[in-house]
């Protein structure tokens, strides 16, 4: 038995990443209207993404920044308040047309976004605080931090002898398979 098709969407669509369909919508476009619509081809979790960069830039003065859902400006709390800190210094306002309460063109949405960005802070410096309790606890305990050394004590020994005796960087770094910088690093 065949199965029909699926009904297409009532607006355009546009291809996304990993196979899935990213629907434009267009209901929201075309009430508020609109400048430049663009994600770049890229979602909001992209830590380098030109296309905001590039708005950022060009926003000036009274202009209000419009996006349809906060998750497509900013995947995280710290990168949604440090892009709308960008748009406040430019004097320019921002909106999310699925979050009400994300607009800081009006006194609700300012004090809402001031509260969530104090929560952010108090968030951020617990972490900071718990991570610094964690790294103390596990000095105490002997436990070294930080990446595997690439030499032992030996060898280290070894290589600041034979560069010493004048043995090449390159030659001594071949033998213990690591870089020339790493040797050229190594204090007795």
């Amino acid at each position: 038995m065949k199965y029909p098709l699926p009904k297409p969407p009532p607006f355009p669509t546009a291809p996304a990443t990993k196979g899935r369909v990213r629907a434009v919508p267009k209901p929201a476009v075309t009430v508020y209207g609109y400048a430049r619509a663009s994600t770049g081809g890229q979602s909001g979790v992209a830590v380098d993404r030109p296309q905001l960069r590039q708005l950022l830039s060009e926003i000036a003065a009274g202009d209000v920044v419009m996006v349809t859902r906060l998750d497509r400006l900013a995947r995280s709390t710290r990168d949604l308040l440090n892009t709308l800190a960008a748009i406040s210094e430019k004097k320019a306002g921002f909106r999310s047309l699925g979050d009400a309460w994300a607009d800081t063109t009006t006194a609700h949405g300012r004090l809402m976004l001031t509260v969530l960005g104090g929560l952010a802070e108090f968030v951020r410096e617990l972490i900071r605080t718990r991570t610094g309790e964690g790294r103390a606890r596990a000095k105490a305990d002997g436990k070294s931090l930080g990446r595997k050394p690439k030499l032992t004590a030996h060898q280290k020994e070894e290589a600041i002898r034979r560069r010493d005796e004048g043995e090449s960087v390159r030659a001594i770094a071949r033998t213990y398979n690591v870089s020339a910088s790493t040797i050229s690093r190594l204090t007795a």
